[in-house]
């Protein structure tokens, strides 16, 4: 849906697309320079791959990119700053959405991410309600929260879906009263600008407090060593659940996992940062790029009454 939601306006003039069969670093950055593509859809793990594959560099003539659209999770602000340092030509939008939404319900425009945008302080954000579209934060009961409070994010529109086809029971535990429920937590600040903290299901409560996974990814992502992440709660007898932290180090650099820990206690609260941490040469994915945190519970989770997502 994402890749419609670009193509779309783009086949409408006229324009010429570039497809590769399957998603592959060398590849696009190939298809790029050779074609002089203007407008690239990614999501947070493909830009991560591109920029540390080997045949990332200098002499990669990237000049021809104007606009890059990326979404379907939360991106690191580390990982953003150093996107903009490798690709400083095109103006990067980040987008809100799902299948379901048609696909985007927020867009945060690129002025909001340049050096002088980033004054706003709108750097973590997912952008406003897009046009025609209605978004709200609300509590468990569906009422709307206080602004900066954090709930669940819900939309209402022309764009979202009528149903999941066959599946009665999922469409009426996702759509009530004609909105969206996205099962992704978040907040919106005084002027409509909505900050996603996390999924919901991938939310940690441990020792009665929540922690949102992607605070503590984006701390990590803050030290050197690292290239990616991804933090899940495991079982834990004392706190109930654990923040856990899977870690891929960066090409020819290691660090243990206390120094990650010490690391992260300098950026977020103590009870925020990992406890454990593994390292890993990559994390699983999806077709679509996404990181699948699922299969890094499993293990953890195996045979116990209590699962989380």
């Amino acid at each position: 849906m994402a890749d419609m939601g670009v193509a779309y306006p783009h086949w409408i003039e006229g324009n010429t697309h570039s497809v590769i069969p399957m998603f592959d670093p060398a590849m696009v950055l190939d298809t790029i320079e050779q074609h002089r593509v203007t407008n690239l859809c990614l999501v947070p793990t493909m830009i991560q791959m591109m920029l540390d594959h080997p045949s990332m560099g200098p002499h990669r003539d990237l000049s021809s990119l104007r606009t890059v659209f990326y979404g379907a999770s939360s991106v690191p602000d580390a990982l953003l700053l150093r996107a903009q340092k490798a690709i400083p030509h095109p103006e990067i939008f980040q987008g809100f959405g799902m299948t379901e939404l048609s696909p985007v319900g927020a867009v945060l425009p690129s002025f909001y991410l340049s050096e002088e945008g980033r004054k706003h302080g709108k750097l973590g954000s997912s952008g406003r309600a897009t046009f025609c579209t209605e978004v709200k934060i609300v509590d468990g009961e569906g009422n709307e929260v206080p602004r900066g409070t954090v709930g669940e994010i819900i939309v209402r529109g022309p764009n979202v879906m009528q149903g999941y086809w066959n599946k009665p029971e999922l469409t009426a535990i996702a759509l009530r009263d004609g909105w969206m429920h996205t099962g992704d937590g978040g907040r919106m600040d005084d002027e409509g600008f909505i900050t996603v903290v996390d999924r919901l299901k991938d939310m940690i409560k441990t020792g009665g407090e929540n922690v949102f996974s992607a605070e503590v990814e984006n701390a990590l992502a803050k030290h050197p060593c690292v290239s990616a992440s991804a933090v899940i709660a495991i079982p834990s007898e004392q706190w109930g659940e654990a923040v856990h932290a899977v870690v891929v180090c960066k090409a020819g650099h290691s660090v243990s996992a206390d120094e990650l820990i010490a690391h992260c206690k300098t950026l977020i609260a103590g009870y925020k940062s990992p406890r454990s941490i593994e390292f890993v040469d990559a994390l699983p994915v999806s077709g679509a790029g996404k990181i699948l945190k699922r299969k890094l519970r499993d293990p953890y989770w195996k045979g116990r009454e209590h699962r989380v997502g």
